[in-house]
């Protein structure tokens, strides 16, 4: 059972279960390797293409909301698709299903990562990174034929690419969106309906009621991290400070972890990299890490209370940001002025893609002639429909004896 149907946009909407979409999203939390931008490859494939619950226009929409709200990029377009289809039941079981996984890998990272021989590490690592490179450039393909077949359009999106190979700016890709967006506003009123997220996943008093809490807990814990200096407070406030100042997610969010645990003394260097580097090779979102820094740190804390507190903190802000905004969509969704801003922001969406398919995507995974021949081949199979989990399997083992040899 799947769920109420809702009428949305003239089509039909169902409800799922929270337990459906645990069950898919932890999939997903299982499989999908290559960081935050091959997540939304990995979510493309299965939420839009196979199971269609969502189109392309309604995806890039949430892409290119999520972009331009601070916090980890591809957990907040999994906790939204959750949100929309099942409410905030729904949201928390994407959640759940997708951070699961890597969740309980960085824990346990965090006791037995030195127990796995240098010689068998650095090939697996490579295989399980390579992957990434036929993912994204499979839905920058994909993406591209839908959102970019005009010429302003895909000039939005080549602008966009070449923008941020030229300049490696972490602010620069929420910018890039939002300026594609204020450019189809002006040149692209006509482009069709905006893409809609459905009915209102919550009330409008309930998302004034998220960003309140996310300006409270923003203002109030170092408040109260400075009158009670308490390891417990020190790492809520320190990671919840993190997840609402970082744009997308993924690699930007090593400084400021960094700052927050090597620069506290609650944790070595060589410690805090190792454990980055073990977070490269897993499924799931790369902010799990978190996970690692609570188990890994010396705040006297228990491992899995001090690891709950720095997943919960790193997460929320973002998330309360994505509930907070979303019930005020429909709002402006049929206007206008809309069909221009999802055209040109789902544009620039698909020019960021494919600048991340050059950097880091394909800069750090592809090494020699025998990588770019195996990513070219995982990119035949998936456009060939081969099941994703086989063409991942493959690239892993192919890459790691690529390496090894």
């Amino acid at each position: 059972m799947t769920g109420t149907p809702v009428r949305d946009a003239g089509a039909l909407l169902e409800r799922r279960s929270a337990w459906l979409i645990f069950r898919v999203f932890l999939r997903l939390g299982l499989t999908s390797f290559g960081g935050p931008i091959a997540h939304l490859a990995y979510f493309r494939e299965a939420l839009v293409v196979r199971r269609k619950w969502l189109d392309e226009q309604t995806y890039a929409a949430l892409v290119g909301l999520c972009q331009i709200l601070p916090g980890p990029a591809s957990s907040q377009v999994g906790f939204a698709i959750g949100l929309r289809q099942g409410g905030m039941a729904g949201a928390l079981a994407a959640f759940a299903g997708f951070t699961l996984p890597s969740a309980m890998l960085m824990f346990g990272a965090a006791w037995g990562l030195a127990w796995l021989p240098a010689e068998v590490r650095a090939p697996l690592f490579h295989g399980l990174v390579l992957v990434a490179v036929p993912v994204v450039a499979h839905a920058v393909i994909g993406m591209a034929q839908r959102l970019c077949n005009r010429l302003l359009t895909a000039g939005i999106a080549l602008g966009a690419a070449a923008s941020l190979i030229a300049f490696d700016m972490p602010w620069l890709a929420p910018a890039l969106i939002l300026a594609g967006g204020l450019l189809g506003i002006g040149l692209l009123r006509e482009a069709g309906a905006a893409g809609e997220i459905g009915p209102a996943p919550l009330s409008k008093s309930a998302g004034v009621a998220c960003l309140v809490a996310f300006i409270v807990l923003l203002l109030g814990l170092p408040t109260m991290a400075s009158l009670a200096p308490v390891p417990a407070l020190q790492l809520a406030e320190g990671f919840y400070r993190t997840g609402a100042l970082v744009f997308g997610g993924g690699h930007v969010i090593l400084p400021l972890l960094e700052t927050e645990t090597v620069a506290r003394g609650w944790i070595a260097p060589e410690t805090f990299l190792a454990g980055y580097g073990a977070a490269q090779a897993l499924p799931g979102p790369l902010t799990a890490f978190a996970a690692y820094l609570g188990a890994a740190a010396y705040t006297g804390l228990d491992p899995v209370v001090a690891s709950l507190i720095t997943l919960a903190a790193i997460f929320a802000p973002g998330f309360l940001l994505v509930a907070g905004v979303m019930p005020f969509w429909n709002d402006v969704a049929g206007r206008r002025w809309m069909a221009g801003l999802a055209a040109g922001s789902g544009a620039a969406v698909v020019g960021v893609l494919t600048a991340a398919l050059w950097r880091p995507v394909i800069s750090s995974a592809v090494l020699g002639p025998a990588d770019a021949a195996i990513a070219l081949a995982g990119l035949a199979a998936l456009m060939l429909r081969t099941p994703i989990w086989i063409v991942v399997f493959a690239i892993v083992a192919a890459g790691a004896y690529s390496s090894a040899g």
